[in-house]
């Protein structure tokens, strides 16, 4: 009761401090504040959303589009901007908008500008304003017309070369008889054209020289189309000459050096050497071995000029690590009728060596804890770009609550090293090969060491793997060869005590902490349409995929069986006398995000795993095991302690070992918003488990079963925090249990009576979710 007395009161006094905040007083009279805009429209090919584009003046921002308290939040401060607290009330507001009749007819003028290039040439926007008080209301009301259509389309090309290429290209065209006279379709023609020949050897070619005539027919809506070529030349008084085909004459390197102006006699105090068909010009000595350099380049002497092979030079550079930047020029060389281009290739050294220092805040399951680790690079190990790395970490954290331990903390130290090569490293590749595939090959050994209250393990790895990205927004993982062995090497009294209970209720948990080799082979898919992190994924609708597959043990199964038909020992066969795993594992996360405006967006986030252990394994490594709960999961369980199934465990705080499953499913649906300053907000609702592929001992009730798994299915809902530093996300979530799995009755519907010790889970970590 005191709870709830104390929560009316904190409402009741925020609604009387909005209701305080005079909006008006920052509304000068006779105008107007504005309230809301609208984009209506009479057809269904202008979206009202792709109009929003063009609105030059939008109402205040609101929370999860519904209140406007930034807005509130300027409103506190008082007139007199001169004090501190008037200016921060400011800083973190939003300024009331004052309705601009000038920026609305603009944004009407452009509206239906959008509108005609699109074809509707006699399209209409009518501007209405609607005003109640000191608020305004506008909206925008499209009225088409009938659309313009092509009726035939010419060509006046005079440039005989560029015509036959034309011609060659015509199925290709992004116009046809019949379709709308829509400019930017026309403007995406001319640049396609434009690649298109500068991909022959037109170095000078732009689409200015690209433009279309348009002849409306009388008393119709249609228009005949001429598409029309200007021939070269640079101002307006110069003489037209034929578009030139440019070949590459001279490939030239030049590395730790510049000019403001390019020539060869710049190049004359400079040491040179030449590998294939590059030349390359260096000072003291060079800092890549040549054939490096050669390999990486696109640009071939003799060859028309592409500027395909100029980006995909650029490409293969900036996977040199080395290179800190590589900037492209070209010299042009007229002899007799033909004409050549020089190139010169820049390179700017990077640092060869770094070292870094990283400090880190943890936060397991509520017990906090601190990490630290140095790194050393360096990224020219053998002159080829190669970057070996070696980074040494420790860390530690505070064990509280853990039953039958007292005064117990969690170390960990660890050690690992990577050699990246920046090429498709597998013997018998040719060179054109590893260019076209543009993949790097890691080679890496790792060791960690942890101590925990309940048991020590060893955790040590080698692995071979590739890396490639196709057009900047698929990203692809080959590991080859992943080598682990899993050693523990001490469990204490306590924790054996409880795996001997367990023995009844899951026999294959043991399994889980023994000794143990896992071979693997793996691979991973990972698309973004909207191109990996760059800033504008923020603003539009996009999407993301991830799919992993993994097996291990197969290749060591079936060996093993042709040596001998049954284990010698035990139940399963042993590499070096340790058992070693064997299953199959496949996941796949769905991602969506949907734009609302620039301050709000939804997002929809789904993922499932599926592992299968078999043959030489009757359950999964314990790494390997599949958990719930947590920051990134169903938010209102913590993290390792959801599931399998309805399984309720025993309470004892060991017990996070048996909250593990071969099967995960977890549905997220989240709704982000803009608060101010840096601060955004979030609302949530998560739904998910985990459970078992097989019975084990009397929990049974972790099993999956298809016509009871959406009974078990946990659902939670919340709110967040996050703190965005542009280089960092700082993120807390707080989650509510909604519909537990693990109880019956009345308590497994704590939305209905929820109890905020049980059912509130809080999580602090780094970066989005999903």
């Amino acid at each position: 009761m005191k709870k709830t007395t104390l929560l009316h009161i904190c409402l009741m006094s925020v609604v009387l401090l909005l209701a305080g905040c005079s909006v008006s007083k920052f509304i000068p009279e006779g105008s107007y504040l504005l309230d809301d805009v609208k984009i209506e429209s009479d057809n269904k090919e202008i979206k009202s959303s792709e109009m929003n584009l063009y609105v030059r003046q939008t109402p205040n921002a609101k929370w999860f589009s519904l209140f406007r308290f930034p807005m509130y939040i300027y409103s506190a401060s008082g007139l007199d901007s001169t004090k501190w607290i008037n200016k921060l009330w400011r800083k973190l507001g939003d300024a009331p908008v004052v309705y601009s009749r000038d920026a609305a007819r603009e944004t009407q003028e452009e509206i239906e500008k959008a509108v005609r290039n699109m074809g509707y040439m006699g399209a209409v926007v009518d501007l209405k304003e609607e005003s109640k008080g000191k608020r305004m209301k506008v909206l925008y009301d499209i009225h088409s017309g009938a659309p313009y259509v092509i009726d035939h389309i010419s060509y006046d090309i005079a440039d005989y070369q560029i015509r036959d290429f034309l011609e060659t290209d015509s199925s290709r065209t992004l116009l046809h008889e019949g379709m709308r006279f829509d400019v930017n379709t026309l403007d995406e023609e001319r640049q396609r054209i434009t690649q298109y020949l500068q991909n022959r050897g037109y170095y000078r070619f732009n689409k200015d020289f690209i433009t279309f005539q348009a002849d409306t027919m009388l008393n119709t809506h249609k228009v005949g189309l001429t598409l029309e070529l200007a021939p070269f030349r640079i101002r307006k008084e110069d003489t037209p000459t034929p578009h030139r085909q440019y070949k590459i004459r001279n490939v030239n390197y030049v590395l730790d050096a510049d000019f403001s102006a390019l020539s060869a006699e710049a190049l004359h105090e400079f040491d040179s050497i030449r590998s294939g068909d590059v030349n390359l010009f260096y000072k003291d000595k060079l800092f890549l071995r040549p054939k490096v350099l050669s390999d990486y380049n696109f640009l071939t002497p003799g060859r028309l000029y592409r500027s395909r092979d100029v980006q995909n030079t650029y490409s293969s550079l900036g996977r040199l690590s080395i290179l800190k930047y590589s900037n492209i020029r070209f010299d042009e060389v007229l002899e007799n009728d033909s004409a050549y281009l020089d190139a010169y290739v820049m390179l700017s050294r990077n640092k060869n060596k770094s070292l870094s220092f990283e400090v880190e805040g943890t936060n397991s399951a509520g017990d906090l804890g601190a990490a630290a680790s140095v790194s050393f690079t360096h990224r020219n190990l053998f002159k080829g770009s190669e970057t070996f790395t070696i980074k040494l970490r420790g860390a530690y954290e505070a064990v509280t609550g853990l039953e039958g331990y007292t005064n117990s903390n969690y170390m960990e130290y660890g050690v690992e090293s990577s050699l990246n090569f920046p090429e498709f490293m597998f013997p018998f590749l040719s060179s054109d090969f590893k260019r076209r595939i543009k993949a790097t090959s890691e080679v890496s050994v790792k060791y960690n060491w942890q101590i925990r209250p309940e048991f020590e393990r060893t955790l040590a790895s080698a692995g071979w793997s590739y890396r490639w990205t196709r057009r900047g927004r698929a990203n692809h993982r080959f590991d080859l060869l992943d080598i682990n062995y899993i050693y523990m090497p001490y469990t204490s009294p306590t924790f054996d005590e409880y795996l001997n209970r367990m023995d009844e209720v899951n026999p294959l948990l043991r399994h889980s902490y023994e000794d143990l080799f896992i071979v693997r082979l793996g691979y991973t898919y990972t698309y973004n349409s909207a191109g990996g992190n760059r800033p504008s994924a923020r603003n539009r609708n996009s999407y993301s995929v991830r799919f992993n597959i993994e097996e291990a043990g197969n290749l060591l199964y079936a060996f093993s069986r042709l040596v001998n038909k049954s284990p010698r020992y035990g139940e399963a066969y042993k590499l070096a006398n340790i058992d070693f795993a064997q299953y199959v594992k496949a996941d796949i996360d769905y991602a969506k995000n949907f734009v609302i405006d620039e301050r709000n967006s939804f997002v929809f986030h789904a993922g499932l795993g599926v592992a299968v252990p078999y043959g030489n394994s009757k359950s999964l490594p314990f790494e390997k095991l599949y958990f719930s709960g947590g920051a990134n999961s169903v938010r209102g369980w913590r993290v390792r302690s959801l599931g399998p199934g309805s399984y309720r465990g025993d309470g004892n705080t060991i017990d996070y070992v048996n909250h593990t499953g071969d099967i995960k499913l977890d549905l997220n649906l989240e709704y982000r918003t803009f608060l101010f300053w840096k601060l955004n907000g979030a609302a949530f609702i998560d739904a998910g488990n985990i459970w078992n592929i097989r019975s084990q001992g009397i929990q049974s009730d972790g099993v999956f079963k298809f016509n009871r798994f959406y009974k078990q299915l946990a659902v939670s809902y919340g709110l967040g925090i996050r703190f965005d530093l542009d280089f960092l996300i700082l993120r807390f979530d707080g989650g509510m249990k909604a519909v537990n799995p693990m109880y019956t009755g009345r308590d497994r519907f704590p939305i209905v009576s929820p109890d905020f010790k049980r059912d509130f889970a809080f999580h602090f970590a780094v970066g989005y979710p999903f």
